[in-house]
């Protein structure tokens, strides 16, 4: 077939299945697909590539359509499994989201709800109040505020705060975090003139008594949620820079980055600040994020001073950065349940795969190795192996939790191209390789089912 014979694409549009396509989905959506694979088609014949005749048949060349319409119908964001290892990843979505979440979620995205109407005075409310009426009750800050993540609420601080001013910051906080995000950048575009003091390893109180003048505006503490410096080593305590702050008269900020809202040591995992411990011990402000071991949605969430927080409020970057109705409906419910469960390692999924028994993942493993093998053919070699795990998002960065991991393996297929084909799955299982082995982490699978692959060539 010459180019010339190739059909129209009015040809197409009279072909029974692009008919019934038609019906179902939108015309200028089924135009564009028989464009695009005629435009394909006559690019591969003018390069001289090599093209089945049948390819070129009218009926093969409308499949061709219809498959690339319905893959245009699929979303960008799809269902993945998570067996990596990482209970928090970044590029997965971190925290899953509490049931509690999920339901208000619905209800806020399906209902008119009140998210900025007071229902007793009937007119207009604020649409932080429920959100701040939880922070406080649950870290003992004067008051609270919600922006749409941890760096918004950064910014907003520093902007707010120190706008041409100095903000003291010791050199080993000055920190890069996932996506190229850096507290001196963001210090730039806030408007606060950074200075810096001490050395990477080690930094005193007189560093920062020797940097105040009457440009100083903040001293920010950091806390180096993804990364540890060990050896010879000294920072300021928060404690000891309050009382600096105090003296000088001079804020104390910080940033928690992944800030816990419960002691996680109570659940058998490594100790992270815990806010309501940072604000007694005298932050004037303390910023943390909403979807990292607090468990909730993505949110930068702000709690100290009620002076400093209305000023914030104030900000017209505070509108800019707000969150919007199901944002904060999920982040209500989380904070709820905090206030109000018996049992939050039960309620809040992130916390509970953290939390899991080493005994429970690995009989999760061995179910799941059944049903692998009633699967696969005996030329997959499944075992079972302990290794570790990890919270993930930058939250505890050192610590490694105990784990069961699944090893698959083939002869004559690589570790990479197990993982390519588990991601071809239906849904895509995402895994991890490690000393080139393919490897499946069991600790935030819960149904067994979930690690059998369906392929659908």
């Amino acid at each position: 077939m010459t180019l010339r014979e190739l059909p129209a694409v009015s040809r197409l549009l009279e072909h029974p299945t692009t008919a019934r396509l038609l019906a179902r989905v939108n015309r200028d959506l089924v135009v564009d697909a028989c464009r695009s694979v005629l435009d394909d088609l006559r690019a591969a014949v003018r390069n001289g590539q090599p093209v089945d005749p049948a390819a070129l048949e009218i009926d093969a060349i409308v499949g061709r359509v219809e498959a690339r319409v319905t893959a245009s119908r699929d979303s960008r964001l799809q269902r993945v499994v998570n067996a990596t290892g990482t209970v928090l990843h970044t590029n997965l979505g971190r925290a899953l989201l509490p049931q509690a979440a999920v339901d208000a979620v619905v209800t806020a995205a399906t209902h008119p709800v009140t998210l900025e109407y007071d229902l007793a005075r009937g007119e207009r409310g604020r649409r932080d109040q429920g959100v701040e009426e939880l922070l406080v009750a649950l870290t003992g800050a004067e008051a609270a505020t919600v922006v749409n993540n941890n760096a918004a609420a950064v910014l907003l601080a520093l902007n707010t705060l120190a706008n041409g001013r100095d903000v003291v910051v010791s050199r080993g906080e000055l920190i890069e975090i996932g996506g190229a995000f850096r507290i001196p950048e963001i210090m730039a575009r806030s408007g606060a003139v950074l200075r810096e003091v001490g050395t990477t390893n080690r930094t005193h109180p007189a560093d920062y008594e020797a940097a105040i003048s009457d440009r100083t505006a903040l001293l920010l503490k950091v806390h180096t949620s993804n990364y540890r410096i060990v050896g010879f080593v000294a920072d300021v305590k928060l404690p000891e820079l309050v009382a600096l702050g105090r003296t000088r008269g001079i804020p104390v900020m910080e940033d928690l980055g992944s800030g816990a809202l419960v002691d996680l040591s109570g659940f058998g995992l490594p100790q992270e600040p815990v806010v309501a411990d940072r604000v007694a011990r005298g932050a004037d402000l303390v910023t943390f994020s909403g979807d990292k071991v607090l468990g909730g949605p993505q949110a930068g969430l702000i709690v100290g001073k009620a002076s400093h927080v209305a000023k914030l409020r104030a900000n017209p970057l505070h509108r800019a950065l707000r969150c919007d109705k199901l944002t904060i409906a999920a982040l209500e419910a989380t904070l709820r349940l905090y206030r109000q469960s018996p049992d939050i390692v039960r309620d809040i999924p992130a916390l509970r795969a953290c939390a899991r028994p080493l005994a429970e993942i690995e009989a999760t493993a061995t179910a799941a190795v059944e049903a692998l093998r009633r699967a696969f053919g005996p030329e997959f070699r499944l075992s079972i192996e302990r290794d570790t795990s990890q919270i993930g998002s930058g939250a505890l960065p050192t610590e490694e939790i105990p784990t069961a991991v699944i090893v698959v393996q083939h002869d004559e297929l690589s570790a990479t191209r197990l993982a390519e084909r588990f991601r071809q799955a239906t849904p895509p299982i995402i895994g991890r390789i490690k000393s080139d082995r393919f490897l499946l982490d069991v600790r935030t699978i819960w149904d067994p089912a979930d690690l059998v692959p369906h392929w659908t060539d």
